[in-house]
């Protein structure tokens, strides 16, 4: 089944990059297996175009390597990148919380709060899409209050490394995003910045080794 059409804007080849990213950072795209450029198109109702220059762009990463005569393969990913990419963005995000937790007032740690209340709702609706933006509402809402728009950059680059989607429809991954934004807000109220890093590194590693063993079961089955 053909995936929804992407809109037709300028970052195309930059949205068509992170379909690819995602898919060989999930597994769907197996370390080795090469990347069809006329395929991938069709799939996700694109030009040829855009594709090429996504590829080019995932090559700049070393998520894809070009064969000579045969087209752009995956390249290895192993355990320890995955633990590396979600280590830095574990690393940005509890400096930014911890920042965050400085200046919040109670009104925001209200919002806060608001904000898991629907992401909760939508993990019990099993609604991915709504979960996924809820997820990026909430993260979002605390790097603004953070301030520092360099870090959140930094942050920004890295999580585009996190296939969104493939944790978004884990029911088991959404009620624990719910707990852990729970046990955050929690660690605002009382100002415990040391409670407030860790609970978002914590997040962060669960989320590594989710991904590590959804991509082992993929490999193996």
């Amino acid at each position: 089944m053909a995936a929804p059409a992407l809109r037709r804007r300028p970052q195309l080849s930059e949205d068509v990059a992170g379909r690819i990213r995602a898919k060989i950072m999930s597994g769907a795209l197996a370390s080795g297996s090469f990347v069809r450029i006329d395929e991938t198109a069709v799939e996700l109702g694109v030009s040829a175009t855009p594709v090429r220059e996504a590829l080019v762009s995932l090559r700049s990463e070393g998520l894809v390597e070009q064969v000579p005569h045969r087209g752009y393969r995956v390249g290895e990913l192993l355990r320890e990148d995955i633990e590396d990419i979600f280590w830095l963005q574990g690393t940005i995000a509890s400096k930014l919380a911890r920042r965050a937790a400085r200046v919040i007032t109670p009104p925001q740690i209200s919002q806060l709060a608001a904000l898991n209340t629907q992401l909760r709702q939508a993990v019990s609706r099993a609604d991915t899409e709504a979960v996924e933006g809820c997820e990026f509402e909430f993260h979002r809402f605390v790097n603004k209050i953070a301030g520092g728009a360099k870090l959140a950059w930094f942050l920004f680059g890295a999580i585009r490394y996190t296939p969104a989607r493939l944790y978004a429809s884990d029911p088991s991954w959404g009620e624990e995003a719910v707990r852990s934004h729970d046990a955050l807000i929690a660690a605002f109220t009382f100002g415990d910045l040391e409670a407030v890093g860790d609970v978002v590194r914590r997040q962060f590693a669960d989320g590594a080794e989710r991904l590590i063993a959804h991509r082992h079961v993929h490999e193996n089955t």
